[in-house]
């Protein structure tokens, strides 16, 4: 009798970590999985916080057509002079998009924030249609969010997302970078939840 109890016991513990190992080592393809591949759109938005792989994938889905007009977001107001572009502006510029095809968001502090004022832009600029540039890890957050502002809108989002050499859906947490990216989005995934969702 007591010989099956630790039987059992051993058995459930196994089992309750293997089943956690896999939740686990999931976490990547969670935060990832709504990523989509481009299509034709009318805007492409490369969102903020970035170090320049956005800005690059923005430039890069620019130069192959895929819309005629890019909105940067995230660039702080406070600091941002139209004569002076900051430094997103003036990589998305080296890379071949003209300054006639280049919005600037100069209100949005936070995901929620960039979506609201989106929405806006979309609205004002009769656009029907917007390509949505961020990295892996922040899709579903993004996925989330962009969805709950446009639900009930005829308005179409399409995430796509960079492709950073730190980054991999199985071992992101061999990364540092993506370790962390993927945890601190868990958590914020969950803040939003509760929050604005």
């Amino acid at each position: 009798m007591i010989k099956s109890f630790f039987t059992f016991l051993a058995v459930s513990i196994f089992s309750a970590a293997v089943f956690a190992g896999i939740i686990f080592l999931s976490l990547g393809l969670v935060v990832s999985f709504p990523a989509q591949k481009p299509q034709k759109a009318d805007v492409i938005i490369v969102l903020g916080g970035d170090n320049g792989l956005r800005v690059e994938k923005g430039a890069e889905l620019y130069n192959a057509g895929y819309a005629p007009n890019v909105l940067l977001t995230g660039i702080d107001g406070k600091f941002y002079r139209p004569g002076q572009p900051n430094w997103r502006e003036k990589r998305m510029r080296a890379l071949g998009v003209p300054k006639k095809a280049i919005k600037v968001d100069t209100e949005s502090e936070t995901t929620w924030e960039e979506a609201i004022n989106a929405a806006e832009t979309l609205q004002k600029k009769e656009w029907s249609r917007a390509i949505v540039v961020s990295d892996p890890p922040h899709m579903l957050r993004i996925h989330q969010t962009w969805s709950r502002v446009f639900e009930g809108s005829s308005k179409q989002i399409i995430l796509v997302a960079t492709e950073p050499d730190w980054w991999n859906t199985v071992f992101w947490w061999k990364s540092k970078i993506g370790y962390r990216f993927v945890i601190s989005e868990i958590k914020k995934n969950i803040y939003y939840f509760a929050v604005y969702l």
